[in-house]
Order: structure tokens, then C-alpha cells, then sequence
């Protein structure tokens, strides 16, 4: 797609090069920032609000997108040496996971390179950028940060090599990691750095990770620590490595946590623990910084699917309290929601308003979860105490306010605004907290209008929910809601769709393969959706990514929080064995689908699939 012209300059982006510094006349920049992501200047791109942040804190930013290591790198010398360190990261997503399906197959596209190209950026991205960056300006410190290095900061899984990994701080060389949402930390780094201090010399920063020597390890400046096993005792024995984890997630999911150490070889790593979640000014002030919302002036006339997909969309909170098994979010965001403000929000719908090619249609009002807006604990001081990775499973916590009217608010405030003729929700709504009965009417009712009003008003034709699985045995492992639930919420779905004279569809989305799951549990997978008269279209196989507790169940075998076996499809036979039941309806499955049921001695699910034999 061909962007139309815009009111931007080159200045108005972070410079990519040494000519854009020279527009803005500076010689040197004060922080050079490294991402696998193209430069797309958009708060829903973590190099941008990086960026933006150090820039409103009267640094001088560059960045250097997709660099070339195959060359002489140029890039990345191109800018020489910032006076306080260079930022690297491998995107908004994990590099691994955007290059490789679950079958370990190359994917030939990525949505966040202009045009779709899949060769721009390496394998584990941070790791070969800070190499790079070490050997070429090894007394220049390197903080690394987002997706890739936050799931990585513990000894963890790696999925395409088949082994246990050590903390990515010990591949990389890198002086300091800084995990989760990264502005508070780096603005505390930035204030350290002015005051004179080094960045290697500074261990009491929250939301941070570094190694030390073992006997060099400073007074613990927060109020707890816990020590993991170390990485070599992992190594020889899994069941440690499923011990680790439950440690990590739960120091994760915790309002005040614990620092933690583990060792690594004859190195300690540190890592402390994390801020509280943003307020709402500091959440505001990240989302209000002076983003053009614009792929950088360089990619014109190129076509980037990411951006596409988002450019008419706006967030409305981070985090996510569902602990999903498969899911990286609360690992990265956290479960404890930060939500902007209605002035914030509001103000970024008037900015997309403004746009020449804006038609009226707000292509999404989310975040992680789309019904999680506001909500947090009504007794905060009862959420201080507890290490639960989820709120809502195995029940919605009796103490968590689900009242979606403020979300309803927000719908309507934006619905309102001149040059906006409809918003969409695009993100994943969580039925089950629609579906919840609290003891509070106010709240049930709210729930009741949300349900109504979405529906009948945000709905872009397809609506997105993810039941995952059927077997309630599966939905256990993978911290979700009862099957059961379905049918009750896409009843109420078509009711609401027959009284409104409405064609819109439920879309659910369903995982094969997870921890859990047998082939029978994927055999009534697919007979119970065929009666809901359902083709699956929103399927994938499990992939197991750092810091999950799916992935930690894959790799150990065990549950880390009963330490229990569970049994998981492993091999390649093992997971097409699973996924074939997707697509039961197609011919060229159905003979293996029935010797399979045969061998499964389930003949009463081969006549629900095939009734007529």
C-alpha cells in the first residue's frame, strides 16, 4: 500500500543515519538503539516508544532498523559510538517464533519487515546484534531489552535447539537486562547515569538483570530474595528446572516480589524485582509521546502487514490477568493491569481522525485481553499478598472487580467524536468474566450491557474468542474456562444476532498439541465443533516459547506446581497425529483419521464424524 502524503519531515522521526543526525545537527547520539522490527514511529512498536522516551527525557536517539550482519556492517558503524549505550532488540516479537512454524519450518513472510521479506533479521536477534556491537565497541555497554531477551532473562527451554539455554545475558555479554515494559526502568537508568554513576556499577534499579562474579554480589536493596537451582543442577535434572519455574512465575505475579539469584557457571545472575504496575499518568505519558503513528519515511511505497493491521487501532491498558499456560504476555506485561486514562485515549482516537486516509472506522479498541480495561483488585491490600498466576482460573477470584462499565464508557466516548462512524473490538474478549456472577448486581448488569453492546455495535462481521480446547482435562493444564462456557456464550451471541437481524459470526480459536492433550481429546475436539457445525480456520500446534509454563511442561515433563508427569505430544508423528483432526472433514485425512479411531477403540467417534460411514 502507498501511504498518502503526510505532514512530516525527516525530523519529525528519530534519525536512522548519519544524515538524518546531521539534519538535526547533532555529531553524536546519546543512546543507539538496535531493533529486528522495521521503524515504524507507533505505540504499538516498542522500539518507537523506547525511542520516544528517551528523547522525552533530553537524550539524543537513534535507531538503527533491521541492521545487515552478513555484510561488512556497516550499519553498525554507520553511527559510531553513543556517549551512554547502545539499546538492542529483536522486535515486538521473539525472532525465533517470527521465523519458524511449530513444525520448525521456515516462514516466508514477516509482517514487520516492509514487503513481507523474511531475511531481515537473524536467528535470535539480540544475541547476534550484541556480539556484533561488543567485538566492534567493547567498552560501550549494551542494555537489551523486549520480548526476546525479557523470556530469557532465567535458564529456559529452546525449543529449536532442543536444550536448556542459560540467562541470554551470559550469550550476549550485555552489562544490563532490562525486562517487561521498559520505560520506568530506563528512566531510572538514565537519572543513575546523570548522577555519575556506571551502568555496570548499578544493581538496585527494579526491573532489572545483570551477571556478577559469585563472590561479587551486592546487598540485596529490596525486601526479599530467593535463590533458584543453578543452571548446571538444571541441566542434569528437569525436575529442578520445573521447580525454577514456579519460583519465577510466581516472583513474577507478585505486587512487591522477591529478588532473585541463580547461578550460571562461576557467575551470579541477579535478577530484581519488578515495578509496580504503571499508574495511570505514567501509562498516559508513554502513549502521549509525539509518535507521527508513521512507518518511517524510508519504507515508502513498501507495504509492512503490521502496521496495516494496526494503524486505526488503539490500546487501551497492558497486562493481563488470565495465566494463560501458553501464553507469554503476563510473563512480559505482567497480570496486574495498567490503564490509561479516557483523556489519553480519546486524545489518540482524535490523532487517527486526522489522518488523510482515515474512512471513520476504528479497527480496534484492545489490549491483551479486550475486557480487561480498569479492573483490578477491590482490596488491594488481599492482591498484596498473593503469588496466583491467574485471577479467573480454576475460578475468578471473589476479590477481582470485573465491572465492565467503565470499558462501556470509553466504547461510547469514542463512538462520539466527531469523524468516527464505528469502533470494532479486534482483540480477544474473555467470555468467561462475561459470563461470571458476582455478588454485586451493578457488575453482573454491567456485564450483561457489555455483552449486548458488543455484539450489536462492535462486531466486524467475525468476533474472536478462544475457548483453545474442548477436554476439560486439556483447558485444566492450560489455565482455561470449561468448554461448557462456549455454549452458553455463543448462545447468547445468536440470540442477540436473531433479534437484531445481524449475520455475524463467532470465530474460536483452538490449540492441538498442548501439554495435556491426548489424540483422543483432539478426536471429541473435532466432533463437538462439527456439531456446532464449525471448519476450523483459527487452529495452531503448540510452540513451546521461553517462560511459559506449557513450555516448561514440554521440556520437563512434569507439572511445576504439582510435580506431577503430564503427558505431551512430542514428536512429529505424535503432533500430526493431533492436528489432523482439524480438518476432519477433509478427504484426504479421513482414512487416517478412522484407522486412527480403530486404533483408539473409539467407534463412537468415527460415527460422529462420519455418520454416513
Amino acid at each position: 500500500m502507498t501511504y498518502p502524503p503526510s505532514k512530516y519531515q525527516y525530523t519529525d522521526f528519530l534519525p536512522t543515519t548519519k544524515k538524518e543526525m546531521d539534519l538535526r545537527g547533532w555529531d553524536v547520539a546519546d543512546v543507539i538503539l538496535f531493533s529486528g522490527d522495521a521503524y515504524i514511529d507507533h505505540p504499538s512498536f516498542g522500539t518507537a516508544v523506547i525511542g520516544r522516551l528517551l528523547e522525552s527525557e533530553g537524550l539524543r536517539v537513534a535507531v538503527v532498523p533491521q541492521p545487515n550482519w552478513r555484510d561488512d556492517l556497516r550499519d553498525f558503524k554507520k553511527l559510531g559510538a553513543p556517549r551512554m549505550f547502545f539499546a538492542v532488540t529483536a522486535g515486538v516479537m521473539d525472532s525465533m517464533i517470527n521465523h519458524y512454524t511449530a513444525n520448525k519450518r521456515l516462514r516466508s513472510n514477516d509482517a514487520y519487515t516492509p514487503d513481507g521479506r523474511a531475511d531481515m533479521r537473524p536467528d535470535r536477534a539480540v544475541t547476534v546484534y550484541s556480539k556484533i556491537l561488543k567485538e566492534l565497541y567493547p567498552d560501550v555497554p549494551i542494555v537489551i531489552g523486549g520480548v526476546e531477551a525479557s523470556l530469557r532473562r532465567v535458564s529456559h527451554y529452546d525449543y529449536w535447539d532442543d536444550a536448556l539455554h542459560k540467562t541470554i545475558l551470559a550469550d550476549t555479554g550485555a552489562e544490563l537486562l532490562v525486562y517487561g515494559m521498559g520505560e520506568l526502568p530506563l528512566k531510572r537508568l538514565v537519572k543513575e547515569l546523570r548522577e555519575g554513576r556506571k551502568i555496570g556499577e548499578i544493581f538496585d534499579i527494579p526491573q532489572t538483570a545483570f551477571l556478577l562474579p559469585k563472590n561479587n554480589v551486592p546487598q540485596n536493596p529490596f525486601d526479599e530474595e530467593v535463590a533458584l537451582f543453578s543452571h548446571e543442577e538444571c541441566v542434569k535434572d528437569k525436575l529442578k528446572q520445573a521447580k525454577n519455574f514456579r519460583v519465577v512465575e510466581e516472583q513474577s505475579n507478585r505486587l512487591h516480589a522477591a529478588r532473585i539469584l541463580q547461578n550460571v557457571a562461576n557467575k551470579t545472575l541477579v535478577v530484581n524485582p519488578p515495578y509496580p504496575p504503571m499508574t495511570e499518568s505514567e501509562i498516559d505519558a508513554s502513549f502521549d509521546l509525539p509518535y507521527t503513528r508513521l512507518p518511517h519515511p524510508k519504507y515508502k511505497n513498501k507495504h509492512i502487514s503490521a502496521y496495516e493491521m494496526i494503524r486505526f487501532s488503539v490500546n487501551l491498558h497492558r497486562g493481563c490477568f488470565g495465566g494463560c499456560a501458553f501464553c507469554t504476555i503476563s510473563a512480559h506485561q505482567g497480570k496486574f493491569i495498567a490503564s490509561r486514562s479516557e483523556k489519553s485515549i480519546l486524545g489518540e482516537v482524535k490523532k487517527i481522525t486526522e489522518m488523510p486516509d482515515f474512512k471513520g472506522y476504528i479497527s480496534d479498541l484492545g489490549g491483551p485481553s479486550a475486557n480487561m480495561y480498569k479492573m483490578q483488585g477491590k482490596d488491594l491490600s488481599v492482591c498484596e499478598k498473593c503469588k496466583r498466576p491467574s485471577c479467573i482460573h480454576p475460578k475468578i477470584c471473589p476479590n477481582l472487580d470485573t465491572d465492565h462499565s467503565r470499558l462501556l464508557d470509553i466504547y461510547r466516548a469514542v463512538d462520539a467524536l466527531p469523524g468516527v462512524k464505528k469502533s470494532f473490538i479486534g482483540s480477544g474478549v474473555r467470555y468467561d468474566m462475561l459470563l461470571h456472577k458476582s455478588k454485586d448486581e451493578q457488575t453482573n448488569t454491567s456485564a450483561k450491557k457489555y455483552t449486548e453492546e458488543l455484539i450489536k455495535k462492535h462486531v466486524s462481521g467475525r468476533l474472536k474468542v478462544a475457548p483453545e480446547h474442548t477436554s476439560d482435562r486439556t483447558l485444566n493444564v492450560m489455565r482455561k474456562p470449561s468448554f461448557r462456557q462456549f455454549y452458553d456464550f455463543k448462545r447468547i451471541f445468536d440470540d442477540i444476532n436473531t433479534k437484531n437481524n445481524l449475520n455475524q459470526q463467532l470465530i474460536p480459536y483452538f490449540i492441538s498439541s498442548h501439554p495435556g492433550c491426548a489424540e483422543e481429546d483432539m478426536a471429541e475436539l473435532a466432533a463437538l465443533t462439527k456439531n456446532l457445525n464449525y471448519r476450523l480456520e483459527q487452529i495452531q500446534d503448540f510452540t513451546p516459547s521461553p517462560m511459559t509454563l506449557a513450555t516448561e511442561i514440554y521440556y520437563t515433563g512434569y507439572h511445576p506446581y504439582t510435580l506431577e508427569p503430564v503427558y505431551t505430544a512430542i514428536t512429529k508423528s505424535q503432533k500430526n497425529a493431533q492436528h489432523q483432526f482439524f480438518f476432519w472433514y477433509d478427504q484426504k485425512h479421513k482414512k487416517h483419521i478412522i484407522n486412527e479411531l480403530k486404533r483408539l477403540n473409539r467407534p463412537d467417534l468415527i460415527k460422529r464424524l462420519y455418520p454416513k460411514g
